[in-house]
């Protein structure tokens, strides 16, 4: 989910330790989603398969290798449809989904890759780990999808359902049943942030917004199987004067990642973001401007059902020295901007969650008490926004939902913005800090 203000943070125990199994050599998987290939024995060549022209053996045959065996029959064929409707699982009958972009730990944590007893702590907990795969998958394919159907014209809230309805479809959550959408679905609602709007906005009900030619957009969504939120970002622009600006964040994203690590203080890595981000300049109106990391914006880290765990890692140098840890698992997210390098709370607000340590309060209006209901039902303790309930049959619920909010009971989360007229952008991946290896686990073709 798009960033957490650093002062609205608060510090909690994490008590949720990440053990994986690590199979193979590790990357993304196009939006074709092909099924994965096992390799038999008898599909190898053996030893001396290829003969030197004019050796001895050129009378020889050559061995041909034989077709790589697709598990699951027919739908090794299958091709992902547009809009994405076919599951995920569907193109992975063996129900093993590809694993991310891998990364040897460095220096003093250089030993986890081969010790013994960090891979057996690897190997302990599959199901964990392939949960996460299986919402990266879902992810990659629908955002794939989305960066090549949006266009300047489209109205806000058919991009943000377009999006939505893909991501319930290849899960195979459409979350209209009680407790589907905790099951798999949606990780939180479609943040597209317009120009100097940087994070937390979505459509609600009624909006009319259409996507400019000029316009600076950030596609933020989350995919979750059983909680596993998979947390990425991107920045779709139409007009190449842009490309500066959205070099910079990509840039600093992927510093992020690449310092990231077990036992790497946070501080530090806001440091080298801080110093990619702001060596680029972008120029508009003739104007040359440099780009800033927007200070008050940062990644954090996620546990089950829950997008913000407690851990922040900044985007700016800070003393800040908490300490990455393995086992779990980070949104490394990066915001530059054109403008201030400063967010405020503004505009209306459509993202809330209810709170993992929600008080248990008397609710004198009765309308919150039915709310309630249906988001803990429904929702749990995962993102959800105004449309979401509307889907449900919800109506005239607001009153509710003020008070629910004011009662400290579910957190609204207002969009975050810098001046007018400035430019932002974003990219973000979730990352695995498994006992052995750094997993980029949302990394794609695309980014």
């Amino acid at each position: 989910m798009a960033a957490k203000a650093a002062e609205e943070i608060e510090k909690i125990t994490l008590n949720e330790l990440m053990t994986t199994n690590g199979n193979g050599n590790g990357h993304s998987c196009p939006a074709s989603a092909k099924a994965e290939n096992d390799d038999s024995d008898e599909d190898r060549d053996d030893g001396g398969g290829n003969v030197e022209a004019g050796g001895p053996e050129t009378a020889k045959k050559k061995k041909k290798r034989k077709p790589k065996k697709k598990k699951g029959g027919a739908n090794g064929s299958k091709t992902q449809t547009s809009p994405p409707r076919v599951l995920v699982s569907d193109f992975f009958a063996n129900g093993q989904y590809p694993e991310g972009e891998i990364s040897e730990y460095r220096n003093e944590n250089g030993f986890r890759t081969t010790n013994e007893e960090k891979r057996h702590l690897d190997r302990m907990n599959n199901d964990f780990l392939n949960e996460y795969r299986q919402g990266a998958e879902v992810h990659r394919q629908v955002r794939q999808w989305a960066q090549k159907n949006i266009t300047p014209g489209q109205t806000l809230t058919e991009i943000a359902e377009g999006i939505e309805d893909s991501v319930r479809a290849l899960s195979g959550h459409p979350g209209l049943e009680e407790g589907d959408n905790i099951k798999g679905g949606m990780g939180f609602p479609t943040g597209l942030s317009i120009n100097h709007c940087a994070a937390h906005y979505t459509p609600n009900a009624g909006n009319k917004t259409v996507l400019q030619q000029d316009d600076v957009m950030k596609v933020d969504f989350g995919a979750h199987i059983n909680g596993r939120i998979v947390d990425s970002a991107f920045t779709m622009t139409f007009n190449p004067v842009y490309g500066n600006l959205l070099a910079a964040v990509k840039d600093a994203t992927n510093t992020g990642i690449r310092e990231a690590g077990i036992d790497v203080r946070v501080g530090d890595i806001g440091a080298a973001i801080q110093e990619a981000m702001e060596s680029y300049e972008v120029e508009l109106g003739g104007q040359s401007i440099p780009v800033k990391s927007i200070r008050n914006l940062n990644g954090h880290d996620i546990v089950q059902y829950s997008i913000h765990g407690g851990k922040s890692v900044p985007i700016v140098k800070s003393n800040d020295q908490t300490k990455m840890e393995e086992g779990e698992v980070f949104a490394i997210e990066t915001f530059g901007s054109t403008g201030k390098g400063y967010v405020r709370d503004d505009m209306e607000t459509s993202h809330y969650a209810k709170k993992m340590d929600a008080p248990n309060v008397a609710l004198r209006v009765s309308s919150a008490r039915s709310l309630l209901n249906t988001i803990t039902k429904n929702f749990g303790t995962l993102p959800f926004c105004r449309r979401y309930l509307d889907r449900l049959g919800h109506d005239k619920y607001l009153l509710g939902l003020n008070n629910l909010v004011s009662s400290g009971v579910v957190e609204a989360y207002p969009p975050l913005c810098d001046v007018k007229g400035s430019y932002t952008a974003q990219y973000e991946h979730t990352i695995l800090l498994r006992p052995t290896v750094k997993e980029v686990i949302s990394r794609g073709d695309d980014y």
